[in-house]
Order: structure tokens, then sequence, then C-alpha cells
């Protein structure tokens, strides 16, 4: 078994790329995870889609037919060629994966360092595989593992201190725009997914009167009701008027196409300015000069900022991550090891008492003395097989276990995907409170 993560993020990628690699529909995230599904040797896969990062988080015994695969499957959801795709690509493998996994969900990886949000979309990205089939316990053991570093990174260091994501970088702008001040103002939030949700919070923290759009009334209204001050919600279809009306405007919706578009756009003697936050992007080219807009790549500057204040604390984290990455391969090394040692113990014993059964059934010991000399080659071979034992049990924490492991799995003929069972449950499908 082998970890594959192939990622695109701000890193490699602008938000033009991005929002045509994006899957915002759930159709398409189950289409592209059973093709990657339908490789040879691809075993378990998680699409994780925000609006700074398309990554595939695979579990795979060929992890190049997979690559190929992913390539193709990308290629045909976002029209980019498969060259451009594989010259774009971070290609993480085994040790790197899960690193990277680990790096993400203490979010070491996001646009702004230490942002809260990245923990519930990676959370929600499991939770729509597993319950889909698509993954299981090989994948469930690498969340598991990331949400106990993340949890460490948080509790140990600063990193999330007063934590930035991009919702709260966009008001701080606002902030800064409007002379350091937002009170007295009026803010447009459109969507009433979690970007929206804290970015009314921002913005009521801040003094802001807030406007809340979103096509569901009252999924609008319910987050109106949880912030509970200075927030009104309005129908969707008033959007034109209001974005005529208003300087500050942020969206940050799931729809697969624009939906502000030049032509809701009216002449205005002040200047507007808008927060596109969604992937693929709310807001068409508008060719008002009154109007500014501010997408996601657009926050860099407060992202600097965030990044030299939390340089050293970064530091650290990476160091927490490092760790946690060397004790799950440890970990994982032991739950081979001790599936191994089973199975050569049951082989034995199956010998011991099969030779036993022939001994009898050929006369060569009494019937009356079975169960005795049973007890005596059985716990022969248990003298024989402890040293053997102690020497499996000693090399699990070493860099060569895999080794020792395969080599004696193809000595005693032990099927090479040994059954874990029940052995490993991962506690991360079951709650509810890891944030």
């Amino acid at each position: 078994m082998r970890y594959l993560v192939v990622s695109y993020s701000h890193k490699n990628t602008d938000i033009t790329v991005r929002e045509k690699l994006a899957y915002n529909d759930e159709n398409a995230k189950r289409n592209a995870m059973k093709d990657i599904l339908a490789v040879e040797g691809a075993n378990e896969v998680i699409l994780l889609s925000t609006c700074n990062r398309v990554e595939f988080l695979i579990s795979a015994s060929n992890t190049s037919l997979v690559l190929d695969e992913v390539f193709m499957t990308l290629h045909r959801h976002s029209g980019l060629s498969v060259e451009e795709l594989e010259g774009r690509a971070d290609v993480y493998e085994d040790e790197g994966a899960v690193h990277h996994i680990f790096a993400v969900a203490s979010s070491l990886d996001s646009l702004v360092v230490g942002e809260t949000q990245i923990a519930g979309q990676l959370k929600e990205a499991f939770r729509f595989a597993y319950e889909n089939g698509y993954c299981g316990q090989k994948l469930a053991r690498v969340i598991h593992f990331a949400f106990k570093c993340a949890a460490e990174v948080r509790n140990t260091t600063d990193i999330s201190k007063s934590p930035v994501s991009v919702a709260s970088a966009a008001v701080a702008q606002a902030k800064e725009i409007m002379g350091g001040n937002l009170g007295g103002f009026t803010g447009l939030v459109v969507g009433a997914g979690e970007m929206s949700r804290i970015v009314a919070q921002h913005l009521v923290a801040s003094g802001c009167n807030v406007i809340l759009f979103n096509r569901s009334m009252e999924r609008a209204k319910m987050i109106a009701e949880e912030i509970g001050e200075r927030i009104d919600v309005e129908p969707f279809h008033a959007l034109e008027e209001f974005i005529n009306r208003y300087r500050l405007l942020f969206t940050a919706t799931g729809a697969p196409e624009t939906i502000i578009t030049d032509e809701m756009v009216q002449p205005a003697q002040f200047q507007r300015h808008w927060f596109d936050l969604a992937v693929p992007r709310d807001i068409d080219v508008i060719a008002d000069k009154s109007v500014r807009i501010y997408a996601v790549d657009d926050l860099q500057s407060i992202v600097d900022s965030n990044l030299a204040l939390r340089r050293e604390q970064a530091r650290r984290a990476y160091e927490i991550v490092g760790r946690y990455t060397q004790e799950f391969f440890k970990w994982l090394q032991s739950l081979m090891i001790d599936p191994l040692i089973k199975a050569i113990r049951l082989q034995a014993k199956e010998a011991a008492l099969a030779e036993v059964k022939r001994a009898v059934k050929k006369g060569f010991i009494p019937p009356e003395t079975e169960a005795n000399v049973e007890r005596l080659v059985h716990n022969a071979f248990k003298k024989f097989l402890h040293a053997p034992t102690k020497k499996l049990r000693a090399v699990a924490d070493k860099p060569g276990a895999d080794t020792v492991i395969e080599a004696m799995k193809f000595v005693f003929e032990i099927d090479t995907e040994i059954k874990m069972g029940d052995k490993y449950k991962c506690e991360f499908i079951m709650k509810d409170d890891i944030k």
C-alpha cells in the first residue's frame, strides 16, 4: 500500500486555473472519484476542493497508473491539457504525501497560515468520500492521525492565535480601504455557506451593518439569527438593486457560473469595493471603473503580513508535523507486524496439529496421548518462534521494516494484503467535535 497526493493550490496555480479545476457539484465529485478507483491498483480516494486548492488524496498499490488517471480526470473536468496539468501539479508520494496531508490539516499550507476553515473543509471532504464508499480504513488512518497532529499544533503553538481566514482577511482589507473603521457602513454578503457566515460575523464585529442574500431565504435567516445584530436578509432577486446602492460587497457562493454580471451594474458617484471569495468566481468582468474587484489571490499583502508574524510558530508547527509523520509510519508498521506474527504462529499450530493427527492415524502414538502430544509440539513451536517474534517486534520501528515484513510474507507464503478487520477504527467519522 502506498499513498499519493496530487495538489493544485495557491502555490502553483492562480485563481483562473483553480476555478476551472474546482469541483462544486457533488455528482462531479462522485464521478471523479469513481474514475480514479476504476484504475487497477487504486484502493481509496478523497477529493478536497476549496477556493484555494484542489487535491486528490489516494491510497494505491500502483501510483504510476493512478497518477495518469488523475491527470486525465482533471483534463476531462477542466478542459486544461494534460501537459499543463502535469506541469503545474505538486505530486507527493508515501512519506511526502502523509506529511503534506498533516500540514494541510494543521493549516500550514493555507493561503493564510493558521486559518481555521481548512479543518472543516478537510473533515467534510473525508466524510463525503467515506459515506459514499470511496475511502475506508487506509485513508481513515491518515485522516485520524492528521487531526491528532493538527490538534497538537493548535494547542502547543500560537499559529492559530487570533486566527485569520480568507474571509477575515477580506474584511480586514475592506477596513483598511475605508480608513480603518467600518462603523456606519453597510456590507452586502452573498451566500450562506461557511465563508459567508464568517464574513458576516467579522463585519458585524467591526461595527458594519450587513445585508445577507441567498437563494434560500430560510438558510440566510438562520445565519442572521445566529449572528443576532446589525444584520438583515433580503431576497436574492433584489441583489441587482442593492449592489448599486452600497460600497461594500462580499460574495462566496457555490454557483457554477457568475451571479453578478456587467449588465447588472449601474453608474454610481462613489467607489465600490467588491470581494469575490468564490471559486469559480461569482463576479464577472465589470467595465465600470467605479467598481474595484478583489479576488482571493488579491489578499496577498495581508497573507504576507500574517506569515511574517507567524513564521517562528510555523517552524515549530512543522517540527510537530514531521514528528507525527514519523510516528504514523512506525504505527503503520506495527499494525503489519502483529498480523504477520499471528499468521506465522497459526501456520505452525496447524502444521503441528496435522502431524499429531497423522501420527495417531498411523498408530505412531496412542489416541489417549493425543492431547498431551499436541500441547508438547505446540509449546515446542512457540519456543522456536519466540526469538524470531521478538526480533520482528523490534524491527517495527526501524527504517527497513517494510523490507523485512515483505520478505517474511514471501517466505511463509502469507497473503500480500494482511486483513486487519476492525483492529483499527477511525474515530474521526464518529465525532463532530473535531474542529
